[in-house]
């Protein structure tokens, strides 16, 4: 990461850069996922942005999940993921996922977090108040959208295990209690 800059810092210039990558044409997830590239919170090779190219408007336009929320979730992902999965025990393995401070507890809280800043994970329903595309304010949404979860990114990774793992999971498809 750059020097020694705040919190505050950091989540303001990743923030302005993922903004100005979407202006440039970048698509959602390609924005995110370059600015918090290129800040340092996330080691990737430059050429890796490729894995986040078929993110846009939902998975190549089919108003699937958000890119932006596929983005931040990669990032943090690789920040806080499993490195090396297959060299634990089975039980160890599972447990790291679906235990009281498993990963899945942590990365439930992203799109919990994302739907309460704005509505949905579904690109579609972000995006449906705008008739086209191509209208402005649906850019100008989508461009609020990159930049706060740039942001989210931040908070994410800095959270982490110091914290993250043990807040209370959101709705979960294994009935996991949402309380810790």
């Amino acid at each position: 990461m750059k020097g020694k800059l705040a919190l505050e810092d950091i989540k303001q210039e990743v923030a302005s850069i993922a903004g100005e990558y979407f202006r440039k044409g970048l698509n959602c997830a390609e924005s995110v996922y370059q600015a918090l590239q290129k800040v340092g919170l996330v080691d990737f090779p430059p050429d890796t942005v490729a894995m986040t190219t078929a993110f846009g408007g939902g998975i190549g336009l089919s108003g699937g999940v958000c890119g932006a929320l596929v983005a931040l979730t990669m990032a943090v992902s690789a920040v806080h993921g499993r490195k090396y999965p297959c060299a634990e025990e089975n039980l160890d393995v599972i447990d790291q996922l679906y235990g009281d401070s498993g990963l899945y507890r942590f990365f439930n809280q992203i799109p919990t977090a994302f739907v309460q800043r704005f509505g949905s994970t579904d690109c579609r329903q972000l995006t449906q108040d705008y008739g086209e595309w191509f209208h402005r304010e649906r850019y100008l949404k989508c461009r609020a959208i990159v930049m706060e979860s740039a942001i989210m990114a931040v908070d994410f990774i800095v959270l982490g295990p110091k914290e993250g793992y043990g807040q209370p999971s959101g709705e979960n498809m294994a009935g996991k209690s949402t309380a810790k």
